[in-house]
């Protein structure tokens, strides 16, 4: 794969200890690949939308902030490197995925990447932004004692694919509480569920991903959470799926308090450290 303008993430770095990671709001296709999909595709309507304008608050707390540029149906930058599945038994997207989250095939003519190309993709993009995310953990714990990850995702509150129903519209996920402290993940929840208007669930159909899961490690003071939004809560969920100021508005205050949330078991955590 040579074609990867723009460069695989764009990375703001703040002065606190929390890090928000965006790795689905990237649109970008390569025109060669592009050209391979199907015309639904191209829209690329499984994206992450507006991610960067929800959490714009982020940087002005002096949070870092790193976001994926190329679409994941280009590379999945929350998939595991091997493409193991992250629920097994479950229907779930590859690493390179083939299908949309309606279960179309993404390649017009079926002519789907192969080990090579997969291979080409994960070492021009899955490499570098991990490699960015990862170092900037480690600048934090170096700096502050302690690390704090955000990774945020959105997505269609009506996918039978994946869940039966209506999901709830604020999904954290603590790998089942492994990801992070047990007490930050009960004060999140009780920030979520305190929402006028939205529901909210710990560990329900979203755990969190690899993200989540590899880079959540209390014992080494890096603590990671998920949250998987509905779409409905801040934007139109189809095409052309706008962004909605004074919806948005309604759920941005309780985003932000989950950040100072998570600032302040920084603080805390941080004056334990020997």
């Amino acid at each position: 794969m040579t074609d990867t303008l723009p460069a695989p993430f764009i990375f703001h770095q703040g002065t606190q200890p929390l890090l928000l990671s965006m790795p689905h709001t990237g649109t970008h296709v390569p025109p060669a690949l592009a050209a391979r999909l199907g015309p639904q595709a191209r829209q690329v309507p499984d994206t992450d939308w507006h991610m960067e304008r929800l959490y714009a608050f982020a940087r002005d707390m002096g949070v870092s902030t790193l976001a994926a540029t190329h679409s994941r149906y280009v590379i999945d930058l929350n998939r595991p490197p091997d493409d193991s599945s992250l629920y097994p038994g479950q229907s779930v997207t590859g690493l390179c995925p083939v299908d949309s989250f309606d279960e179309q095939p993404l390649y017009a003519h079926g002519d789907t990447p192969d080990a090579a190309e997969i291979a080409a993709r994960r070492d021009a993009i899955w490499v570098p932004y991990h490699a960015q995310l990862r170092a900037e953990l480690e600048r934090i714990r170096a700096r502050h004692g302690v690390a704090m990850l955000w990774d945020a995702h959105s997505i269609r509150s009506v996918l039978p694919r994946f869940f039966a129903g209506r999901l709830p519209d604020l999904n954290l996920g603590t790998a089942d509480g492994k990801s992070c402290d047990p007490a930050l993940e009960q004060e999140l929840l009780a920030i979520a569920r305190s929402a006028p208007g939205h529901t909210a669930v710990l560990n329900g159909r979203f755990k969190g991903g690899y993200i989540t899961r590899h880079y959540g490690q209390p014992a080494q003071r890096v603590h990671a959470v998920q949250l998987e939004m509905t779409q409905c809560s801040y934007m139109q969920e189809a095409l052309p799926f706008d962004y909605l100021p004074a919806v948005a508005a309604g759920v941005q205050p309780l985003l932000r308090r989950m950040f100072e949330a998570m600032l302040a078991f920084a603080s805390v955590a941080a004056r334990a450290v020997p």
